[in-house]
């Protein structure tokens, strides 16, 4: 079990519509592309999680968008308040030496510019394009964006050009499954970080399970805790 942080609002500050960027100074030692932190907003009981999408030198950084209470919460916040949170959590996204495809959906852009950082500074090629509702949703940082279309539709196109030898992904469940499902269908290896609402966040309360293959036999594994990354080959879709 991860000990309870208490951080330092660094920053917290608008950068598209409803969307900010939350950074905190904490004792936190190690964070990789991939990981999520738990933080609480009174007066609600349940963390929230949020992917990181930076860190350095004890710094993390997280985006969130305002969705309700807790959120509203976080926006409340102050440089110089503290802030009570979980993490890393998770497990990241396993880095391979091989051209890399990022592509990242709405909010799910995180931990694609986080792990866009992480291989660029290792010298791996890559690629990221990320996808919004509309322009005022964009959040800087892609090598493209798509505006109000799915990223889905440019993926055949940038295989050509590109080339990639593998493909990492954040973003809705029904992006990650047509990532998934082109990734199998042209034979190339796929990570994905998977989204969903955690009520413990460490795999206690076993309300984010999904079916998975491992060892060639059908098992439950929780989103929280034996993710948020998975081989993509392994989920099995509902």
């Amino acid at each position: 079990m991860k000990k309870i942080q208490k951080g330092t609002i660094k920053k917290n500050r608008l950068i598209a519509k409803d969307t900010f960027a939350l950074e905190i100074l904490s004792d936190v030692k190690e964070a990789h592309s991939g990981q999520f932190i738990s933080i609480l907003c009174p007066p609600k009981v349940l963390r929230r999680p949020f992917s990181i999408k930076g860190f350095k030198n004890g710094i993390i950084e997280v985006l969130y968008k305002l969705k309700g209470e807790g959120t509203n919460y976080i926006k409340s916040l102050k440089e110089g308040n503290s802030i009570d949170f979980l993490g890393a959590l998770g497990s990241g996204f396993k880095i391979k030496n091989k051209k890399a495809l990022l592509v990242g959906a709405g909010i799910g852009i995180a931990p694609m510019l986080f792990l866009k950082d992480e291989l660029n500074s290792r010298g791996i090629e890559n690629f990221l394009i990320t996808g919004f509702k509309c322009e005022n949703e964009v959040i800087k940082g892609s090598d493209k964006t798509v505006i109000g279309g799915s990223v889905i539709d440019y993926l055949e196109d940038i295989l050509k050009d590109f080339n990639p030898g593998i493909i990492y992904s954040c973003g809705p469940e029904i992006v990650l499954k047509l990532v998934s499902d082109f990734a199998k269908k042209h034979n190339l290896e796929a990570q994905i970080a998977m989204e969903k609402v955690f009520a413990c966040q460490v795999g206690v309360c076993r309300g984010c399970v999904i079916k998975v293959l491992k060892d060639g036999k059908v098992q439950n594994a929780t989103i929280c805790h034996d993710g948020p990354v998975f081989d993509a080959k392994a989920v099995l879709w509902e």
